[in-house]
């Protein structure tokens, strides 16, 4: 495997993520008893193709619209964003979420320096292998 500054998903990986994403979206969107073509309206799109497209991993939500798809799905904003930014783009979601608990794990240890928890980033890695993995599964 190819070393890679900041483990930044390869484009295959990234269409993994996309599809994910899309999953977690269909879950939501039929948990919330929409339909695509209603999902469409309630988010102001005027065709429910865009959702499909999202829905199957050929797009992303754009950023502007997390806040009208959270509400249109009845979910918390920050969970949505959250979870969406984990598939998008991982390396932010790491940085923000992953990086930023370990700051406060070792903040917390009195007298402690803050460092980079080597925990997080071998499950970052893992991850990253697994994808990997599944990508060439399918190949």
């Amino acid at each position: 495997m190819e070393a890679r500054p900041y483990i930044e998903p390869t484009p295959e990986e990234a269409q993994v993520l996309r599809k994910q994403a899309g999953r977690y979206l269909k879950n939501l969107r039929e948990q919330a008893g929409l339909t695509q073509r209603e999902l469409a309206i309630a988010v102001g799109f005027d065709y429910h193709t865009f959702i499909s497209q999202l829905e199957r991993g050929h797009g992303r939500i754009p950023p502007g619209q997390y806040v009208a798809f959270a509400d249109a799905l009845d979910v918390r904003l920050s969970d949505f964003v959250r979870t969406l930014v984990r598939y998008y783009d991982p390396i932010t979601y790491y940085a923000i979420v992953e990086a930023a608990d370990a700051d406060k794990q070792s903040a917390s240890v009195e007298g402690a320096e803050t460092v980079v928890d080597s925990q997080n980033t071998d499950e970052l890695s893992e991850r990253v292998a697994r994808l990997e993995a599944l990508i060439a599964a399918k190949k």
